[in-house]
């Protein structure tokens, strides 16, 4: 009897759907065959163990099993589940007449037990395009999809919970997502466990001082823009990285997806439930690989990295000039196309890689010059340790920021200035403006604006054409770092509530840019 049980395979932050077609005939032996990697060849014992443990036998005679379609790899223990459900069927030894209304997903422990796996909102998301009635899932996994209301998405713990569904011969609604404990427990811890994020992030009241180095952050955080701090330890280029995070508004719903999805397939959205709220913030390492920071992976297993897993958020460089070069060089692509295309020999696969950049980097090796006579390196070790920001790097970077220590004087008053909920307030009118010119462009900021949209939006007339005219003469800027200035200028522009462009904000938006000067290190 031949069976066919509906199952899915993440490609990318797609995911496609899988049939695992099983079918007991004259023979002997159990035949895996559909490009199945180790993990899922060894599911057979996994899946033999876990129905013995039920009681359930193995028959006897030939069962072939086949993940359609064959020329695609399939990897994960993720086809447990629906193998063991396609060997009952197909032996008969339970009616699943409920078999073909659902997506199904889930490794088993040799107990019985369902384990979570990776890309329960994908696979929810497929479930829905496909017109399916629902998913059933792994608790922990399903908590992922609790905002797709229009599917039955259930939530299971053992291959017992599966049978009771599927043979739909009573009710099991309290397996349903949302009527589980565990989904009402997390529910109500999800308030808190915000507010205590918030409490963690450092508030820009406790930064004192560096005005000019917030007013610079605020601009970055308003339009999404890149930014670079340079200067010596302890002057508070890391507080004010993380201190960004405090002042970046919500995502939009359809950000949230997007940013959802890539860590559902990550495997790394399993403390709460529904999508994710708040924006990303990663800090990796600056000994980080380099498929850490732009993903990679062998075969048609490859997996997302740093760029992308910062996505409608910020990534956080710090110590900038140590990170190897050919990393940074590599992050040129991602930070001008806002996505980055990981190819192998036999695939290729497309991540979303829309971040701000926040890099901090001292000036020189000893980190101290500009400040006095304190600095005792060469001007050739200097413009050495801070080669690696090269041309096309900081063409990419809008916002260039020199940090000086803050005076004893002003440590020792500990003045207060405004407290990230003010800040916070503008940017988020500052982004709301945004959202509503772009409304029809697909993008959300002002950082992510092309040619098209610069000529559209970013209009200069006769007297801002000639300010803008003669920064280019005279700081010898390039075609990108004009567009750039461009950018940050519009979103000056919406800071202040102002329709058009005004010299003003092209004067600031240029001093922003101190290191397209050649002589801005004293080389």
């Amino acid at each position: 009897m031949l069976v066919n049980v509906i199952a899915a395979k993440c490609i990318g932050i797609e995911a496609v759907p899988v049939t695992v077609e099983v079918d007991i005939t004259q023979g002997i032996g159990i035949h895996l065959v559909g490009m199945a990697d180790v993990a899922v060849k060894e599911s057979l014992l996994r899946t033999v163990t876990a129905l013995q443990a039920l009681g359930f036998h193995i028959p006897g005679r030939k069962i072939v099993i086949n993940l359609a379609p064959a020329d695609m790899h399939k990897n994960g223990g993720g086809y447990d589940l629906p193998i063991s459900l396609g060997i009952i069927a197909a032996s008969r030894q339970k009616e699943l007449t409920g078999l073909g209304k659902y997506l199904i997903m889930g490794e088993l422990g040799l107990d019985s037990s369902v384990r979570e796996v990776q890309g329960g909102l994908l696979f929810a998301d497929l479930a829905a395009s496909k017109g399916m009635s629902g998913c059933i899932l792994p608790l922990r996994s399903a908590m992922e999809a609790t905002e797709c209301t229009s599917l039955s998405i259930f939530g299971v713990r053992s291959l017992e919970d599966v049978l009771r569904i599927l043979e739909e011969r009573e009710d099991c609604s309290d397996l349903l997502v949302w009527n589980t404990p565990l989904y009402k427990e997390l529910s109500s811890t999800r308030v808190k466990s915000v507010a205590q994020r918030k409490g963690e992030v450092m508030d820009f009241s406790e930064i004192i001082g560096q005005e000019g180095a917030k007013r610079g952050a605020e601009i970055a955080a308003a339009g999404g823009h890149n930014l670079i701090m340079v200067g010596p330890p302890g002057s508070g280029k890391s507080s004010l990285a993380k201190a960004i995070a405090g002042i970046l508004p919500p995502m939009s719903t359809d950000e949230s997806t997007v940013t959802s999805r890539i860590y559902s397939v990550c495997g790394m959205k399993r403390a709460g439930t529904g999508l994710v709220r708040e924006r990303p913030f990663r800090a990796p390492h600056y000994s980080a690989s380099l498929p850490a920071i732009i993903g990679g992976g062998a075969g048609q297993d490859i997996r997302p990295g740093e760029v992308t897993l910062s996505h409608n958020g910020v990534l956080f460089l710090d110590e900038y000039g140590q990170m190897p070069k050919s990393v940074l060089e590599a992050l040129r692509g991602p930070m001008e196309d806002r996505k980055v295309v990981i190819s192998r020999l036999r695939s290729k696969i497309e991540y979303p890689a829309s971040f701000m950049l926040v890099a901090a980097s001292n000036p020189c090796p000893c980190g101290y010059y500009g400040e006095g006579d304190r600095c005792r390196c060469t001007p050739g070790q200097r413009q050495a340790y801070l080669s690696k920001l090269s041309g096309p790097v900081m063409d990419r970077i809008d916002i260039q920021l020199w940090l000086h220590p803050v005076p004893h004087k002003k440590l020792v008053s500990r003045t207060k200035g405004e407290s990230s909920a003010e800040v916070a307030a503008r940017v988020s009118k500052a982004r709301t403006i945004q959202a509503e010119r772009f409304v029809s462009e697909g993008i959300f900021t002002n950082a992510e604006m092309g040619n098209r949209q610069l000529e559209k939006y970013c209009h200069l007339d006769l007297e801002c054409s000639k300010v803008m005219e003669a920064m280019m003469d005279s700081l010898g800027l390039s075609a990108r770092a004009y567009s750039r200035i461009l950018k940050v200028a519009r979103t000056i522009a919406d800071l202040s509530g102002g329709r058009d462009i005004v010299p003003a904000d092209l004067l600031e938006a240029a001093g922003y840019r101190f290191l397209d000067r050649q002589d801005a290190l004293g080389g």
